[in-house]
């Protein structure tokens, strides 16, 4: 067995790989759940086998050299054709065992999809699920490498996967219909109550960052008629609301998170005149069909969908008993 065949193990790829995401030895430490000597260790022998540096260094931060450019390159395609092979084996055989890993939008609120995954589990305790969070680039990216099994995201996407592209690649299955809900302060307005974005043109809001899809919806709908100005920008739904709740500043979430808890919020909810409709889907390749525990796996969600979701209005029968 050559050096190169010890050290290109699946495991010190995996590292590798993490390594590139965070490009913080700490950090992807944390996150593999090892020491940082010992990841430390993991990149110089994978360096050593190769006989070339992997990750330079300007100041504190880190960079991919030419080199770990192109074992980046390489690693994706190992990866892909071990956990393929696994999964051939698992997914042409039964239906009824093997992981399906899933990438969820970060903005998106899927508590009826996590509904869904503790009834299928209850049914198929052989089948286990990954499921992690990525931004829209970083989803896309993943699907695209068939290193996730399917993603839950809105659609219509705004980037041009919704093309002739999106179409000869993917499937994608709505799981329920969004809205945005502007949460204000303004006492001029009814709950529940349909306005035009000048009615808002005095507003200030706090907001997702730009690039995430209801702040790209929310600036479309907005640009042409008033200006969009917002100082806060945050990630966080409930960090939004907690903000907006103790300034003067509006927001906005979708349709199902206020649902689930309007209770708790101590703003007025209304919705914008002509602003798009869109869902929350769960998006796989074509191929994904083909195999066996994916197919049950989207059988089941429409029957689940079909039997718990109140398309009226836009969430679950699950969730409103809950919501009660």
């Amino acid at each position: 067995m050559s050096k190169s065949d010890t050290i290109l193990s699946a495991k010190s790829l995996r590292y590798f790989l993490q390594l590139i995401e965070t490009m913080n030895y700490t950090q992807a430490a944390q996150i593999l759940g090892i020491t940082q000597p010992a990841l430390t260790q993991q990149v110089k022998k994978l360096e050593r086998a190769i006989g070339a540096p992997l990750f330079g260094q300007m100041g504190k931060k880190l960079y991919l050299t030419e080199a770990g450019k192109e074992m980046e390159a390489a690693a994706i395609e190992l990866l892909n054709t071990i956990n393929g092979v696994i999964s051939d084996i698992q997914e042409y055989t039964q239906s009824d065992k093997g992981n399906i890993s899933i990438g969820i939008l970060e903005s998106v609120h899927v508590d009826l999809f996590y509904q869904f995954l503790r009834y299928f589990n209850k049914k198929y305790p052989e089948v286990t699920f990954t499921v992690d969070y990525f931004d829209r680039k970083e989803l896309w990216h993943r699907l695209d490498s068939n290193m996730i099994d399917m993603a839950i995201m809105y659609m219509p996407d705004t980037t041009n996967k919704t093309g002739a592209n999106f179409r000869h690649q993917y499937n994608h299955r709505d799981i329920c219909p969004e809205h945005i809900v502007v949460l204000t302060h303004k006492d001029n307005v009814e709950a529940g109550g349909t306005y035009s974005v000048t009615r808002f043109g005095n507003r200030k809001w706090v907001a997702y960052p730009e690039n995430y899809y209801l702040s790209r919806l929310m600036r479309l709908n907005f640009s042409e008629k008033i200006d969009l100005v917002t100082p806060f920008k945050i990630a966080s739904t409930k960090e939004m609301i907690k903000i907006a709740e103790n300034t003067d500043l509006d927001t906005y979430v979708d349709q199902t998170y206020y649902e689930a808890h309007k209770d708790e919020i101590n703003l007025t909810p209304v919705y914008i005149k002509n602003m798009p409709e869109f869902t929350t889907a769960c998006v796989y390749r074509r191929g994904k069909l083909d195999v066996p525990r994916m197919k049950k796996l989207l059988t089941e969600l429409q029957i689940f969908l079909d039997n718990n979701l109140d398309r009226n209005n836009n969430f679950s029968k699950l969730l409103s008993e809950e919501i009660k």
